[in-house]
């Protein structure tokens, strides 16, 4: 059970890395380029909660590896944590996508 719990875990900190790269590479490009405000405030509204994705990833990591209780509630939070964090992306894309600024 306990390499179950951290594989799922460590996806899940991939998916929220991921979502902190992708945010990182957006509001970089948007802070350079003129007319670029509205997203570059955007992404740093986004921030706070790909922190607290990684947080939760990474502590679902570190529970993976204790008693068969911990390894269950690791599971249960790096999924919601990898689930969360591939729908911010989804949201980023769409969002950006659609030409809107919010």
């Amino acid at each position: 059970m306990e390499f179950i719990a951290v594989i799922i875990a460590l996806a899940s900190l991939v998916a929220a890395v991921g979502y902190d790269g992708y945010l990182f590479v957006l509001g970089s490009a948007a802070s350079r380029r003129a007319g670029g405000a509205p997203i570059a405030q955007w992404v740093r509204s986004r921030w706070p909660q790909a922190g607290i994705i990684t947080v939760a990833s990474l502590l679902a990591l570190l529970m993976a590896t204790g008693s068969l209780f911990f390894e269950i509630i690791a599971i249960i939070v790096a999924v919601g944590a990898g689930g969360t964090a591939l729908r911010g992306l989804q949201d980023a894309r769409k969002q950006l996508g659609s030409g809107s600024d919010q």
